[in-house]
């Protein structure tokens, strides 16, 4: 996809140019910054949460979309096209997008969503009191690394050993690590953390986890191991280690069992905020939203495949059990 496309049913195949958007005042223009790519899913949720404020792409709305690819270096000149455009606002879906764009502008309002603390990476001065031209949607997937673990443990009880996958990339790699090796000293298991940030380092630590003997991991939660789900989840089956993930993509993509926020709510929730600044409120007025809506996904099938016996408490407390 061009960079510089407009998109109008962001994903659709009409373009709109300057020379349209010139002839039509009332056409707000959002930018949408990505250091990965997204699922349609997420892509719908934000057009809801614009629709339900009122805008409608081809209507009153165009968007034009920005993604590194995973290639983090691109995202400051990303950034800085959209504030050069310019947008009215911009909306930046994980940390490493709302940092570039804080950085490529002071006077366009930055939405962001992603599971990290803003205040901690510095997006935002409180909470409550945003400050400055950024607010958002934080969904809190970097301090379920306990929850996660719990899960993992009930399903293999007999666990000493559990490895952790991490990309040295986010940001928020560290809370990540740091959330799990509390709960892992609490539940007396021990972690062999391994990191990756390519296709060939994800592959070199599956092979060290089942080489070490692990008896389950725990990938953490990052839009580059998002975005190569289906390798992953390869992985885990080959070298037939239960696996718990953050987002429910996974377990539709054949993962034995996600733990996170629903990640559709809070892009909805994101595209409604960049809905209200259209309309005139200020970021600095906005307070950072905290989704409370979580999902736990369950393959079965995946689960009878690696032996594993799923309790049945936890299927029926379950948002979602895969067939």
């Amino acid at each position: 996809m061009r960079r510089r496309e407009f998109i109008t049913a962001l994903g659709g195949a009409v373009a709109w140019p300057l020379a349209v958007r010139a002839q039509q005042p009332s056409m707000a223009l959002v930018g949408l910054l990505l250091s990965n790519q997204i699922a349609d899913q997420a892509i719908a949720a934000i057009r809801q949460g614009l629709k339900e404020a009122g805008y409608i792409e081809g209507r009153n709305l165009a968007v034009k979309y920005c993604s590194a690819d995973g290639r983090y270096d691109r995202l400051p000149a990303l950034a800085a096209e959209l504030a050069a455009d310019p947008v009215s606002v911009i909306i930046a879906l994980q940390p490493q997008a709302a940092a570039a764009a804080k950085t490529a502008t002071a006077t366009i309002p930055i939405v962001f969503a992603f599971g990290a603390d803003p205040v901690e990476l510095g997006l935002v001065s409180s909470l409550n009191r945003p400050g400055g031209n950024v607010t958002g949607v934080t969904f809190l997937v970097n301090t379920l690394g306990a929850k996660r673990l719990e899960l993992l443990r009930e399903l293999v009880p007999t666990t000493k050993l559990v490895g952790f996958l991490g990309n040295p990339g986010n940001p928020t790699l560290q809370s990540q690590t740091s959330d799990i090796q509390v709960a892992a000293r609490a539940l007396g298991v021990e972690l062999l953390i391994l990191n990756a940030s390519s296709e060939r380092e994800i592959d070199a630590a599956f092979v060290s986890f089942a080489e070490q003997r692990a008896n389950a991991v725990v990938v953490s939660a990052d839009g580059f191991f998002y975005n190569r789900r289906d390798q992953l989840v390869g992985l885990a089956a080959r070298h037939a280690l239960p696996a718990i993930y953050s987002l429910r993509g996974y377990a539709e993509s054949g993962g034995l069992i996600t733990y996170g926020a629903s990640i559709s709510d809070s892009y909805r929730l994101a595209g409604g905020y960049a809905g209200k600044i259209l309309k005139g409120e200020k970021p600095a007025d906005l307070p950072v939203q905290q989704t409370v809506k979580f999902e736990l996904v369950i393959n079965l099938k995946t689960a009878n495949a690696l032996g594993v016996s799923v309790p049945l408490i936890m299927q029926m407390t379950a948002d979602e059990v895969i067939k």
